[in-house]
This record gives C-alpha cells, sequence and structure tokens, in this order.
C-alpha cells in the first residue's frame, strides 16, 4: 500500500534508481548518431489506445480520468513556451504506439492529481511510474527515438514530485539521449519541444546547485559547431544569429533563446568559480573573464530589446500598493517565463559582476527582483507558475520588507496547491536566507 506522499514511500526512490540503470544500461548498447535529426510524429500512431501490454490493476475509467488531466492540466504547463503544443496534442497520440510513454503521461497526470488533492484514497502514481520504467527498456533496445519523450516526461515526473536537491541525479540519464538521437534545441517538432522541456529542467538545477556544471554542455543546445575553426566569440556570434532568426518567425523562439542565455550565466558562474577562484585553466573560453561578462551581459540586452510585441507587456504599473510589487502583464504565455528567467539571469550576473564594468549591482539586483516577484503577482498562467519557483528564489532572497517576503510566501504556497509542484521546499531555503526557519507563521504576518 503506498504512503500519502509517494515520494516518501522507499519504492520511489528504488525505481529512480531502476530508472536511472535502465537508462544507462540501454545507452552502452547504443552509439551517437551523425548529426541526424529523427522526427516524432502523430502519422505514426495507432489508431487507439492499448493497455493489454499493461501489468497495473488500476481500473480502465481511472486511467482515462488520468489521461483527460494530462492534456487539459498536465501538459500545458510543459507546452508554455511551445506554439504547437506538442505534449497537449502530438504526445497523447504518438502514444497509442508506445505503451512506455502513455504510462508516463499517465503516471505524471496520477501524481499531478495526487499533489492536488483530486483523488481521495488511491495512488496510483507510482505503480504506473513502475510499468513505464518496466516498458521503457525494451524500447531502448529498439532505439526507438520515442524513448527520448518517455525518458523526459519520467525526469519532469520525478522533478514534480519531490524536492529538487537532488535534481542531477533526475536528469543526468536523459542527457546522452540527445546525443544518440541527434536531437538539439532546433531539431524541430516533437523532439525540439522535448529538448526545450528538458533545458527548463538543467536551468532549474543549475539553479537549485548555485552554479553546479551543466548536465548538458551548450554546445550540445544549438547545432553542431566546428570549435576547432571558430572562437568562442565567434560561436556566440553563430548562436545570437540563429536565435535572432528563428524568433523573428516563432515567437517561442525568443522565448528558448532566454533559456539558452540564462544556461550561459549559469555556465560562466560555474566556469568562473572552476578556473578563476580554483586556478584551473579555462580552455573553453580563453578571453579575460571581464570581457567574457560583458558580452554576456550585452547579450542579455540584445535579448530584451529584440522582444517582438508578443513578448512585451501590455501593462506596467511601476508600483502598486496592493501587491507590493510593479503590475507587469504579458499578452503571450511564452512571455511570462521568458522575461522573468531574463530578471534572474541578470541578478545571477550582477552577483559575478567584475571589477571594471560600472553598473550598479545593488541597485540593480533589487529592480530586477522585483520585476521577478511582479511578473508572477500579475500573471497566473499554471506553466509560468511551475517556471517561477527558481526565480522567485534567487529574487527572494534580496527581499528585506516583511509584506515583501509575506508575498513571495504565499506566491510559492499557491504554486504548490495549484499545480502540484513542489515548491514549498524553497521558501524553507529562503526562510533559512532570512533568519526565520520554523519560526513564522506566514499567515499572520
Amino acid at each position: 500500500m503506498a504512503t500519502e506522499d509517494p515520494s516518501m514511500d522507499p519504492r520511489f526512490h528504488n525505481l529512480h534508481e531502476e530508472l536511472r540503470s535502465v537508462l544507462f544500461n540501454g545507452l552502452s548498447h547504443l552509439s551517437p548518431t551523425q548529426p541526424r535529426i529523427i522526427q516524432v510524429g502523430a502519422s505514426e500512431a495507432s489508431p487507439s489506445l492499448d493497455f493489454s501490454s499493461a501489468t497495473v490493476k488500476i481500473p480502465q475509467e481511472r486511467l482515462v480520468r488520468y489521461l483527460q488531466n494530462w492534456i487539459t492540466e498536465c501538459a500545458p504547463q510543459l507546452d508554455k513556451f511551445d506554439e504547437e503544443q506538442h505534449f497537449q496534442i502530438e504526445v497523447p497520440l504518438v502514444a497509442q504506439r508506445s505503451p512506455a510513454l502513455l504510462y508516463a503521461i499517465l503516471a505524471f497526470s496520477s501524481r499531478q492529481m495526487e499533489r492536488r488533492g483530486m483523488v481521495q484514497g488511491c495512488y496510483d502514481s507510482l505503480e504506473l511510474y513502475q510499468e513505464s520504467i518496466r516498458l521503457l527498456a525494451p524500447a531502448l533496445q529498439a532505439k526507438d527515438p520515442v524513448t527520448l519523450v518517455t525518458a523526459c516526461v519520467l525526469a519532469v515526473f520525478e522533478l514534480m514530485s519531490s524536492e529538487t536537491g537532488n535534481w542531477k541525479r533526475h536528469v543526468e540519464g536523459c542527457a546522452s539521449l540527445f546525443e544518440v538521437f541527434g536531437v538539439n534545441g532546433f531539431s524541430g517538432g516533437l523532439l525540439q519541444a522535448v529538448f526545450w522541456c528538458y533545458a527548463r529542467m538543467i536551468l532549474c538545477g543549475s539553479f537549485t546547485s548555485d552554479g553546479a556544471e551543466l548536465v548538458l554542455a551548450l554546445e550540445k543546445w544549438v547545432p553542431d559547431l566546428n570549435r576547432s575553426v571558430v572562437t568562442a566569440g565567434e560561436g556566440e556570434e553563430f548562436v545570437r544569429s540563429l536565435f535572432h532568426e528563428k524568433s523573428r518567425e516563432y515567437h517561442d523562439a525568443h522565448a528558448n533563446w532566454a533559456i539558452y542565455l540564462c544556461a550561459r550565466v549559469c555556465d560562466l558562474k560555474f566556469r568562473r568559480t572552476s578556473y578563476l577562484e580554483l586556478g584551473r585553466t579555462d580552455f573553453t573560453d580563453k578571453r579575460p573573464f571581464l570581457q567574457q561578462w560583458q558580452q554576456l551581459w550585452l547579450d542579455l540586452q540584445f535579448w530584451l530589446d529584440e522582444r517582438p510585441a508578443t513578448m512585451r507587456p501590455i501593462s506596467l504599473v511601476d508600483e502598486d500598493a496592493e501587491l507590493n510589487f510593479p503590475s507587469i502583464i504579458f499578452p503571450h504565455w511564452a512571455a511570462i517565463s521568458s522575461n522573468q528567467v531574463y530578471h534572474a539571469a541578470c541578478i545571477l550576473m550582477l552577483e559575478m559582476q567584475p571589477p571594471g564594468s560600472r553598473l550598479d549591482p545593488q541597485t540593480l539586483s533589487l529592480w530586477h527582483a522585483r520585476q521577478v516577484c511582479g511578473i508572477s503577482c500579475a500573471n497566473p498562467h499554471p506553466g509560468s507558475m511551475v517556471n517561477s519557483i527558481q526565480p522567485l528564489y534567487i529574487a527572494g532572497r534580496l527581499l528585506t520588507h516583511g509584506s515583501e517576503r509575506q508575498k513571495i510566501a504565499q506566491l510559492l504556497d499557491s504554486i504548490e496547491r495549484e499545480t502540484g509542484w513542489a515548491a514549498l521546499w524553497r521558501l524553507r531555503d529562503l526562510e533559512v536566507e532570512w533568519g526565520y526557519e520554523g519560526v513564522v507563521d506566514w499567515g499572520h504576518v
């Protein structure tokens, strides 16, 4: 019998280790492809869902309910940057021919309903999670690219289900699959959407670990660059033009560009620690740190300046007395998170501003922090709420007024209640930062 919180059930941790074993054992029998994009499309799907291969004993009517919840509640959270809504529309169709993927989305949906208190007396997510892992191994042996979709959904399931202090173990099993199947952020179709969902998980983990090495190296995020003939600066210029060109046609590309830039910030922070502070040689980029920092700051501002109209706010109130933060409303769901990630990236950049730059880090950081909070207050899109957990933590560390801290607490609490994603663990981290650990009742501040 599962415990009321499956993430506390020892089976959850055992199954997580089993998934890692399946992925790494499967990868040991696969070899990386030449740059070759395998498209996964709904046209390959069979005409109906098939539960006959399953060993689960869950009534079919509950499974149908979980599928409905995936389409209406879960997939939109993952499609927040995707105008074509691949997780909502195409993934259920592809799942018709992939039992491992079907049970992965059912597990995710079941867990989300459990965490939101939408089911009573039944906790099916672990059983469905186990079934997906069981079915994943033969799909990997068959070199089915749908395994990349399945592995990503299972990784998101794990991150949603529990505190992400162990984030790296949840996402590193997927990293090599992108290389094996030749998938990057410009592959197109469903696999591109899966890549950027995974990239957001990597960024979440890097935020959590305060500057750990990226699980998937940045050069794997874009079409192959011949590193022997381009400098780091030339590579950055190529990638900038690539994103800029795509974002003129696809607004979600501009949002993904923000994720990439923020990942570059995290990478710079890692290299700063590893190479500057520990005295190691930086073979990735031989430019002085000041030059690298200044160019990345300029790239962030270029992203801001080049936003299309749909990525800019339609309403901006500098100070809302009732909300304590500026009120910033965006018309496009991809604009919400991408602008918030931009402000979080600027805070991280200002924290490692080198001597020689002329910005006022204290004033600017606080301004960006208030923008992060104002965006969350004014844009309650469920997918953006999920993506705001880490930016709210980064911003919250800088806030000193009791009413501002209370609002941050309320936002994190509402994220967990309304989306099912674990968020309150980040509030506990903020309480430590603020010196409030275990002594504040946020409902009475």
